[in-house]
């Protein structure tokens, strides 16, 4: 057993809450940025600033309201939308009028809201559009706690807002005096990927300990004058939930975009820190790629990324010699500078999570100047625990822990953790936390290995470990991940368990669809099953599997595999909203595919 402490370096007092930040700042500093608003039209997005004091006083108008409609101290509110500045809006209204925020993911199925809302007893709840109104509706007949669904498109914001014009300012404060470091703040909810899903207290000292000692202490190069992120992974998720704490607590100013809008909005946003997951880094690698071919610069491309990686590779040996430099020099003017002005032309930093970030991909984009580096967390932990910094980036680990938190690697590989950001127990379930919590240890269920300097390498999921009929464990996680890279590569799910050998099921991506079914001279509108039958296709696959192979034994080695007619999502069911696979689904969807593998 390895077990490496790192004391905290800012303290949360025992009176603090989430609200201090927003309300101290609009009192020392009214007139200071803290939101960028959208404006304009999606084709042509504009941003509109919130400054400390316009943000703090609609905060305080909606806590009226809320007050006044009958929300009270400890009340759980259920909370559905999409990222968008209301959402910002209702986390802190809510919070400042003592109240628990219970997210919903936007894509949530009725049963889904019946469990997520019944579990934790809401007794009101937001939905964003009319159709997520009709889910709770629909979810009504299991929710005999909730009382008023609002809808946010449906104007109710302002109307509670005008509806608690006549509570007074002292009602506010006393339901702020009410709160404490220790009170919970909100009740998140696991994806899911093993069952259903379970409620995650998590209390305004686990938000406010994680966000100041993960960016203040352990990554301020975010920070400081002209700082910004621009946040599209759901803020139901902790992962983003964090961020936008971080920001009211550090200084970044925050705005909001979602996946079919963040293109444009990069450009007009222009933030200097972004939170990604890896597959977004993915798409943006293989756009650029793609793009290059269809214009007759596939060679070009193909040469500015060896040499940006090469480049970035080198910073860790000593630094880039002559040639190097002026190589990256020149495709620096002719590629790298074009995909900086991609991604708004400031991003110098971003930080992914949520799955392990492909090695030469982390390479690539430091070369061509945007440092990306991976942190680990969960839901139970706030989020991350760990992470890499950037001046000492040790690509391919997930780093080093943050101040506040110890971790072990128990013998038998499971990481553990505890500190400040580890959460009390789950909601309503006291057997779920006595397993999860041990002696204040948080039994992850992940497994990884420590390196001589403490950085921290995720070797695989225990509960996703499969077992041969041979006996070999094999971990499908770092497989999956190396074949996910390939452009052409949706997902993959990596298959054996009681089997004679490993096999995997692959799925096509369906933006790259066109692009590679013009590469190999096909007619436009070919199908992704068309394509997946193409000798060509097949060839490319072959390699990849080929190549991801490499990185372990022949016991543990993809023999066989199978290219599905369709992609697996979240609509699909095959996926959490966190992008998560949901192997138990895939395994029962698919079972023919998987059995016609061995057959």
């Amino acid at each position: 057993m390895r077990e490496i402490s790192v004391p905290v370096e800012i303290a949360v007092p025992g009176t603090a809450d989430l609200t201090d930040a927003l309300f101290g700042r609009a009192a020392a500093e009214p007139g200071r940025i803290v939101l960028r608003r959208r404006s304009g039209t999606a084709a042509r997005p504009a941003w509109r600033a919130v400054t400390a004091g316009e943000f703090a006083a609609e905060v305080t108008a909606l806590a009226k309201g809320l007050i006044a409609a009958g929300v009270e101290p400890g009340d759980r509110v259920a909370l559905m939308s999409r990222t968008r500045y209301e959402w910002t809006l209702l986390d802190y209204a809510l919070w400042t009028a003592g109240a628990i925020v219970v997210p919903v993911y936007e894509t949530s199925s009725p049963a889904q809201i019946a469990w997520i809302a019944g579990d934790s007893g809401a007794r009101f709840a937001f939905a964003e559009t009319a159709a997520q109104q009709a889910a709770f509706a629909e979810a009504g007949v299991d929710l005999p706690a909730l009382s008023q669904v609002w809808g946010i498109d449906a104007g109710d914001l302002d109307a509670l807002a005008a509806a608690g014009a006549e509570v007074p300012d002292e009602a506010v404060a006393e339901r702020r005096r009410g709160l404490s470091a220790d009170s919970v703040a909100t009740i998140v909810y696991t994806s899911g990927t093993t069952g259903r899903p379970k409620g995650c207290e998590l209390t305004h000292r686990n938000f406010i300990g994680t966000a100041r000692n993960v960016v203040l202490a352990g990554v301020p190069e975010i920070t400081g004058a002209g700082s910004s992120t621009l946040l599209f992974l759901p803020l139901a998720h902790v992962f983003a939930r964090l961020i936008q704490v971080a920001c009211v607590e550090c200084g970044l100013v925050l705005g909001h975009s979602d996946v079919p809008s963040l293109q444009a909005d990069l450009a007009t946003y222009q933030p200097t820190f972004l939170l990604a997951v890896p597959r977004v880094f993915e798409k943006v690698y293989n756009g650029a790629e793609q793009r290059a071919v269809a214009d007759g610069k596939g060679k070009i491309f193909k040469l500015a990324a060896d040499t940006a990686v090469a480049y970035s590779r080198s910073l860790e040996t000593g630094g880039p010699g002559l040639a190097l430099r002026l190589r990256h020099r020149l495709f620096d003017a002719l590629v790298y500078g074009k995909l900086r002005q991609a991604m708004g032309g400031r991003l110098r930093y971003a930080m992914s999570g949520g799955a392990a970030l492909n090695e030469r991909l982390g390479h690539f984009f430091r070369g061509v100047g945007i440092s990306i580096i991976e942190g680990y967390g969960l839901t139970e932990t706030t989020a991350p625990v760990l992470g890499n910094r950037f001046p000492a980036n040790r690509m391919g680990t997930v780093g080093r822990p943050f101040p506040g938190t110890d971790l072990r690697v128990a013998d038998d590989g499971e990481i553990m953790v505890r500190g400040i950001s580890v959460f009390p127990g789950y909601w309503n379930d006291e057997t779920a936390t006595k397993q999860a919590l041990d002696g204040g240890w948080f039994r992850t269920g992940d497994l990884g290995a420590l390196d001589a300097d403490g950085h921290l390498k995720i070797t695989g999921r225990k509960k996703e470990i499969l077992v041969t009929a041979g006996g070999k464990n094999v971990a499908p996680g770092p497989l999956e991940d190396l074949l996910r890279a390939h452009p052409l590569i949706g997902q993959a799910v990596v298959v054996g368990d009681g089997r004679t050998f490993v096999a995997a099921l692959v799925t096509l991506d369906p933006e790259a669809a066109g692009p590679w079914a013009r590469r190999l001279g096909l007619p436009d509108g070919t199908t992704v099953e068309e394509l997946r039958r193409e000798p060509a296709v097949r060839a490319e696959i072959d390699a990849a599997v080929a190549e991801a192979n490499t990185s372990v034994s022949h016991a543990e080695a993809i023999k066989k595999y199978d290219i599905l007619a369709a992609d697996l999502t979240e609509e699909s069911g095959h996926l959490t909203p966190s992008l998560k696979i949901k192997r138990h689904v895939v395994a029962r969807d698919f079972a023919a595919e998987i059995d016609a593998l061995y057959g």
